[in-house]
């Protein structure tokens, strides 16, 4: 049953663009990885110490984008598209080669990742895959601000809310099953910011290579960008994407409820820690045929989750 195992991709992957923060042009390659490999990254623009895993336990900072660093302070930065590319399509093991800090942002979404990846074709290994299973809630908010994880039958539902000031973004709420639903809104959202904040945010050294090829940027009551929005709940959607990719840095598919109010990639980050805080919080499970929990018998369900 070729849907429980592990995946990775038949042939390189090659990218090429700017970075969001550093405004660099950053070249990308990912290559096929064996088997219980994982996903990492390697700044082939070192010689040494130059390997990055995209653990929540290595994340160093999440201030408009998640960055990840090793030991030897070496970083690899705004991977959170690129994760969740790799989430959705099921991508367990890969080698992600990078000249430089930041993955490039490309159009600001996840699109042009996942047709990339699909073009290149997905390898299947004969192991088993592994995932995440929560056994118990856990919470954290700051503020008004919250995250919730709970536990879960077989599938990963995500329920976000955000709240701006501003009319055109305003409340927005969207309910996803991650491997149930079709997400191409959620890929295809791109990453925004309001038109007040740009000079705030390149004053603090990040976005010089933002632009309204790679941003939505709203102003007032206008959506600057001529083409204007790609779904009617893009900002959201945009959350969601980044919620899934942070999510990866878990290491695994996780099986939960997660419920979000005005949240991003540090309330996500502080959730994963707090849950992988205490053993009785989840469980790893390892699928096989012959030892499927009895809680996992809709091989319908258990095969979109692979």
């Amino acid at each position: 049953m070729t849907y429980l195992t592990q995946k990775t991709i038949k042939n390189n992957v090659v990218f090429g663009g700017i970075a969001l923060h550093s405004g660099l042009d950053v070249n990308i390659c990912i290559k096929p990885a064996p088997a219980n490999f994982g996903i990492v990254f390697k700044r082939v623009d070192l010689k040494i110490n130059n390997l990055v895993y995209p653990s929540f336990a290595n994340v160093s900072n999440t201030s408009l984008n998640t960055t990840v660093e090793n030991e030897f302070g070496v970083k690899v930065s705004t991977i959170e598209h690129l994760m969740g590319a790799m989430f959705g399509l099921g991508i367990d093991n890969a080698l992600i080669e990078i000249d430089s800090e930041e993955v490039p942002i490309l159009d600001g979404s996840a699109k042009i990742f996942i047709d990339k990846i699909i073009k290149a074709g997905i390898e299947i290994s004969d192991a088993p895959i592994k995932i995440i299973k929560i056994n118990k809630e856990v919470k954290y908010s700051e503020g008004e601000k919250y995250i919730s994880i709970k536990p879960s039958t077989l599938s990963l539902d995500i329920d976000f809310e955000l709240k701006y000031k501003n009319p055109v973004i305003g409340i927005q709420k969207n309910n996803v099953k991650v491997y149930e639903d079709d997400l191409t809104d959620v890929y295809n959202s791109r990453t925004y910011c309001l038109y007040e904040d740009i000079e705030k945010i390149k004053a603090s050294g990040l976005a010089k290579g933002g632009s309204l090829n790679n941003a939505i940027v709203v102003k007032d009551d206008e959506i600057l960008n001529p083409e204007g929005l790609r779904n009617d709940k893009e900002f959201v959607n945009h959350k969601i994407l980044d919620c899934i990719g942070d999510l990866y840095t878990s290491g695994y598919r996780i099986v939960a409820s997660i419920k979000c109010s005005q949240g991003g990639h540090y309330l996500t980050n502080q959730l994963l820690r707090k849950v992988f805080e205490k053993k009785e919080n989840f469980s790893i499970l390892e699928i096989k045929e012959k030892n499927l929990p009895h809680t996992l018998i809709n091989r319908n369900l258990l095969k979109s989750i692979a």
